[in-house]
C-alpha cells in the first residue's frame, strides 16, 4: 500500500484547479463583486443565493448554512470521498502525476466508492465497445428504427450487453474487480447458491452520468422476446447510484440549462436522445422514478433559480399514466415552491418527442416545446374535465377541485387571471370561482395555523408553509361522495370480499370527487398487487403527501355494519352502487349523444345504441338479475 499524499503535491494540484470550474459542475454560479461568484448552496433548500465562491482564494462559504472550505472539502462534503480520493480525482483532472511518502503511485483500490465508479467506467466501455460486434445487430437495428445512428449513439455514450450470462463478469475480473465490488456497483447479480451473473443482458444500455459526467450506473432497454425482465431496467441503489437524485442527460445538458434557463423533462432515454439531435439541448429525464423533491434541488442549482426567471417544462403522455405523472410533478414544484416557470409540453397526436422526430423530423420537436402550455393552466384542465359541466354539481365540483390550483399560485398579479380561467372552464360566474379560491385559501390558512403544521426550512427567515393535508373531513357529505368514499373503504379494507373483477371495474367509474378520484386512481395503478401483502403500502407511496392521510383513514374508518358476514355483504353492495351510479351516467351520456345524432347517421345511431344495450346488460349482470 502506498503511503501518504506529499504535501507539496497536494498544495500543487489546489493550486492548479479553478474551485469555481469544479464547484460550477454542480452549482450555476453568477459574478457577486469583485473576486466572487455566487449560487444556491448545494448544502441546505434556499431560494436566495448566499452561497459564496472566491477563486483567487480558493475557497467558497455559504452564509446560510455555515459550509465552507477549499475544493478538496467541497468535494469530500458533496460527493461524501475521503480525503486522498479528493486529492487524486483532481490530480487526474488536471494531469498532474501524484507521488507518495514511500515512492509509489496511487491505490489501486481507493474504498469502495471509487471502486464502484472504476468498475462502471470499464463497464461503460465495454458495452459501448460490444455496440460493434455482430451479435448486437438487435440493438443497432432497435436504435436505427428509432432515428439513431452511430454517431447518435456515441454521443450518448449508447452501448450493447450481450446476450450471455458472464461475458461482462468474466470481462471486468480479469480486469482486476472482484465478484464483490461487482455486485456493489449493480452489475452483476448473485443467486441463491452465491453465483453471480450479469444484470443486463441482451439489452440496449445507456450510461447514467452524474453532472460531472461521471457514471454512476446504467439503464437497460429489453430487446429479446425470451426476456422476462422488465420493459426498462436500471443499476439498483448503490453507494453512488441513487435514482431520486440524478436526472438521465444533466451533464450534457447544463451548461445549456444554466445559460438558457430552461429545462426540458422528458419521460425516458431515447426522448432526450431525440430532443438533443433535434436542438433541444437542454432535455434529461428522470432513470426509473417518478420526479421528486431530490430532482428539484438538483434543478434548482443548474438553474441558478432565485427570480423566477428560469423554465421547467414538462412533457407526458396523454393517457391516465401521463396525467398521473404530471399531478404527481405539479404537488412536488408547489410543495418545493420552486420560483421557475413551469410548462407542460404535449405532442401531436400523442406522440413522445422520440416518435415525433421519427415522424415528422426535428422541427416538429422543436414546435412541440414551443407550443408548451402553463403547468397551471394544464392542471386545471385536467381537473376541470372530470366534471360534467352540464350539471350544477359538476360546476361546482370543478371550481372546487381547481380553486387549489389558483390558491397556490404564488405571483398575485397571475391569481386573478388564472381565477377567470377557472370561471372560463367550469362555464361558472366570476364571483363563483372567486369565492371558491378564496374559502380554499381560508383554510389553508386555518390549517397552516393550526398546532403541529408541518412547514418547510429555506435557510434563515421564517419557514413557508406546507401544503394542508386533506382528511375526510374535507371532502363534504352530499350522497355521491358518500358512496365514493364507502366504496373506497370497501376496496381497501374487505377487497377479498369485493373480489378482483369488481374491484378492477370499480376502478374504472368516474369519481366526482377530485380527492377520491386520486385515491383510485393510486389503487387502480397498483393493480397487480392486488391482495399483496404490500398492496396498501404500494398504494399510499404513489400518493403525495398531503393525501397520505386521507387513504389511511379510508382503510381505517369503521365499516357501518357490526359482524364480518354482513360487513361483506356491504362491501360488495357498496362497490355494485357505485358501478350503478357510474353506468346511469354513461347511459344518459349515451342517451343524450343518439338524440343529437343526425337521423341520417345510420351507423353511428347503431352504434350507440348497441353500447346502450350492452350497458343494459351489464348492469343486470351487476344486480344478479
Amino acid at each position: 500500500m502506498p503511503g501518504l499524499i506529499r504535501h507539496s503535491d497536494i498544495e500543487e494540484v489546489k493550486a492548479r484547479v479553478n474551485i469555481a470550474d469544479v464547484i460550477g459542475e454542480y452549482v450555476s454560479l453568477k459574478p457577486a463583486g469583485i473576486g466572487s461568484m455566487k449560487g444556491l448552496c448545494p448544502f441546505h433548500d434556499e431560494r436566495t443565493p448566499s452561497f459564496h465562491v472566491r477563486p483567487q482564494l480558493g475557497y467558497y462559504h455559504c452564509f446560510g448554512c455555515g459550509e465552507s472550505g477549499d475544493v478538496y472539502k467541497f468535494l469530500q462534503t458533496i460527493d461524501h470521498v475521503p480525503f486522498a480520493e479528493a486529492v487524486e480525482r483532481l490530480a487526474a483532472r488536471v494531469g498532474y502525476q501524484l507521488t507518495y511518502e514511500d515512492g509509489g503511485n496511487a491505490s489501486e483500490d481507493r474504498g469502495t466508492r471509487a471502486r464502484i465508479l472504476a468498475a462502471n467506467k470499464a463497464a461503460e466501455e465495454f458495452y459501448v465497445a460490444r455496440l460493434t460486434a455482430p451479435d448486437a445487430d438487435p440493438g443497432r437495428r432497435f436504435l436505427g428504427e428509432r432515428g439513431f445512428d452511430a454517431a447518435a449513439a456515441a454521443r450518448f455514450g449508447v452501448g450493447y450487453a450481450p446476450k450471455s450470462w458472464d461475458e461482462l463478469t468474466n470481462h471486468l475480473k480479469a480486469k482486476g474487480f472482484s465478484i464483490d465490488e461487482l455486485a456493489a456497483a449493480g452489475l452483476v447479480s448473485q443467486n441463491d447458491r452465491g453465483g453471480a451473473y450479469d444484470r443486463f443482458r441482451g439489452r440496449v444500455v445507456w450510461p447514467i452520468r452524474d453532472v460531472t459526467g461521471t457514471t454512476l450506473g446504467f439503464g437497460a432497454r429489453r430487446l429479446f422476446d425470451d426476456d422476462n425482465g422488465p420493459k426498462y431496467l436500471n443499476t439498483p441503489e448503490t453507494a453512488v447510484f441513487h435514482k431520486a437524485q440524478v436526472l438521465y442527460g444533466l451533464d450534457i445538458a447544463k451548461r445549456d440549462v444554466s445559460k438558457g434557463k430552461q429545462v426540458v423533462v422528458v419521460e425516458g432515454y431515447t426522448d432526450v436522445m431525440a430532443c438533443h439531435l433535434a436542438g433541444i439541448t437542454t432535455a434529461v429525464a428522470t432513470c426509473g422514478t417518478a420526479f421528486g423533491p431530490e430532482h428539484v434541488r438538483l434543478l434548482r442549482r443548474v438553474l441558478g433559480d432565485e427570480g423566477g426567471e428560469g423554465q421547467v417544462v414538462f412533457t407526458f403522455d396523454p393517457d391516465a399514466a401521463g396525467q398521473k405523472a404530471a399531478e404527481r410533478s405539479f404537488t412536488v414544484l408547489q410543495e418545493q415552491r420552486i420560483a421557475a416557470q413551469t410548462y407542460v409540453a404535449v405532442g401531436p397526436d400523442g406522440l413522445d418527442p422520440c416518435d415525433l422526430r421519427l415522424a415528422k423530423g426535428d422541427q416538429a420537436v422543436v414546435q412541440m416545446i414551443g407550443a408548451k402550455k402553463p403547468m397551471f393552466e394544464f392542471m386545471l384542465r385536467q381537473v376541470v374535465t372530470r366534471f360534467n359541466l352540464d350539471t350544477v354539481e359538476g360546476r361546482v365540483g370543478a371550481l372546487r377541485a381547481g380553486a387549489p390550483i389558483v390558491a397556490g399560485i404564488r405571483d398575485p398579479a397571475l391569481r386573478p387571471g388564472y381565477t377567470r380561467e377557472l370561471a372560463r372552464m367550469a362555464g361558472a360566474e366570476l364571483s363563483e370561482a372567486q369565492q371558491a379560491v378564496r374559502s380554499f385559501s381560508a383554510r389553508a390558512r386555518q390549517a397552516d395555523a393550526s398546532p403541529g403544521a408541518l412547514r418547510e426550512g429555506s435557510g434563515p427567515g421564517p419557514a413557508a408553509p406546507a401544503l394542508p393535508t386533506i382528511t375526510l373531513n374535507d371532502l363534504g357529505r352530499d350522497p355521491i361522495t358518500t358512496t365514493e368514499r364507502q366504496a373506497l373503504m370497501a376496496v381497501l379494507q374487505l377487497p377479498d370480499a369485493v373480489g378482483r373483477e369488481l374491484v378492477d371495474r370499480a376502478m374504472q367509474a368516474r369519481f366526482s370527487n377530485p380527492t377520491l378520484e386520486l385515491v383510485k386512481s393510486a389503487i387502480a395503478a397498483n393493480a397487480d398487487a392486488f391482495g399483496a401483502p404490500d398492496w396498501f403500502a404500494r398504494i399510499r407511496n404513489d400518493l403525495p403527501d398531503q393525501f397520505r392521510p386521507i387513504v389511511e383513514q379510508l382503510a381505517l374508518s369503521p365499516v357501518p355494519e357490526r359482524n364480518e358476514e354482513a360487513a361483506k355483504v356491504w362491501a360488495k353492495a357498496i362497490v355494485a352502487s357505485l358501478i350503478e351510479k357510474d353506468m346511469v351516467t354513461t347511459k344518459a351520456e349515451l342517451q343524450s349523444r343518439l338524440q343529437r345524432t343526425d337521423p341520417s347517421d345510420t351507423d353511428t345511431r347503431i352504434a350507440i345504441s348497441r353500447a346502450m344495450a350492452e350497458l343494459e346488460l351489464e348492469r343486470r349482470r351487476l344486480r344478479g338479475e
